[in-house]
């Protein structure tokens, strides 16, 4: 049981109700010819396992990129502030309830590694010439959560612990909801959406709408990564902010409609209806943050099923906003 570790379970819990139901439906399931198996290194021990400060500098020397990227070497004036500020960290006894905590939601990282298998699996699917990252966890100290770039990715699995861990990152709860077990291939998966390598965007429209475009095709293309993975889950809503985003859509459309929110290009209204808030209060006081992402994932998920004969890749292309909008047909209906 220890092995299985309560990251398996968790995840397992999500495959099942995630495709179960009639509002958490499996995206289309690819059949892959061969699956893919990540490089993926641990270093959840090696850094509190470090008892001089020779060792931390040999270790960082090993992986430069943990030291520049995810520890940040630039921030600090010299190397010896640098090097006597980790030790400090690491050598602090809260570390090791850190660690603990970390073989207690992870166990062996193996879990984490077929979620991450899974997910590029997928990708190479849908994009064959894709570059596969290499794959390194570690303990930040909660200083960082993940680096992502084209060929690695660093996740300090301490971020990621979740409800009911000892320590957790200094922010408002409901910024906590993205830094569960479960939200750590998701959030990848994200990034990779909403990066110009897969997504185009035309520059020069700056309106919401295009934002709520960008960000609904980053969803809908990362839900395909993780195709069983709840909605929720890309969108950090509890499960009754979901349900009262789908039974109140006709409304929340008519406040976007009234408002005349889509052609906006105000800085301080994209944070009303784009930006992490706990509550979108300009549509009503139960309305969940970023409503306007989630509003333009339901434009494309009408796109697509307006056009079922655009492949994922075509649609990820599709840099005109307004156009695909309008080609969505996007209709709310009352539930």
């Amino acid at each position: 049981m220890q092995k299985a570790s309560w990251y398996l379970l968790v995840v397992a819990a999500l495959l099942v109700f995630g495709c179960g139901g009639d509002e958490e439906k499996c995206a289309f399931i690819p059949a892959p010819e061969k699956q893919v198996s990540v490089q993926f290194l641990s270093l959840a021990d090696s850094l509190p396992a470090i008892m001089s400060k020779t060792e931390l500098v040999n270790l960082l020397t090993r992986y430069p990129v943990l030291r520049d990227y995810f520890f940040h070497r630039s921030s600090y004036p010299n190397d010896s502030v640098f090097i006597n500020e980790l030790f400090r960290r690491f050598t602090n006894p809260y570390i090791d309830t850190l660690l603990l905590e970390v073989k207690r939601v992870f166990g062996d990282e193996q879990a984490l590694k077929k979620e991450f298998d899974q997910a590029y699996t997928n990708l190479l699917y849908y994009y064959p010439d894709a570059r596969v990252p290499k794959v390194i966890t570690a303990i930040s100290g909660l200083d960082t959560d993940m680096v992502v770039t084209d060929s690695l990715i660093i996740i300090g699995l301490d971020f990621y612990l979740g409800q009911g861990a000892r320590y957790r990152p200094n922010m408002y709860e409901y910024l906590l909801r993205q830094y569960t077990p479960h939200t750590i291939v998701p959030s990848v998966m994200l990034l990779n959406g909403i990066s110009d390598q897969y997504n185009a965007t035309d520059p020069t429209d700056k309106t919401i709408l295009a934002d709520m475009i960008a960000y609904g095709k980053s969803f809908y293309f990362a839900k395909h990564m993780l195709p069983c993975v709840p909605d929720s889950i890309f969108i950090w809503y509890t499960h009754e902010e979901m349900a009262g985003a789908r039974a109140n859509q006709d409304l929340i459309w008519l406040r976007l409609i009234e408002d005349r929110v889509l052609y906006e290009t105000s800085h301080l209204v994209k944070q009303r209806y784009l930006g992490d808030r706990p509550k979108t209060l300009e549509v009503g006081d139960k309305c969940p943050g970023r409503i306007g992402q989630w509003v333009g994932w339901e434009i494309v998920k009408s796109y697509m099923k307006a056009h079922p004969e655009t492949s994922l890749p075509q649609l990820m292309q599709l840099s005109s906003a307004d156009k695909l909008f309008k080609e969505s047909k996007y209709r709310p209906e009352k539930k």
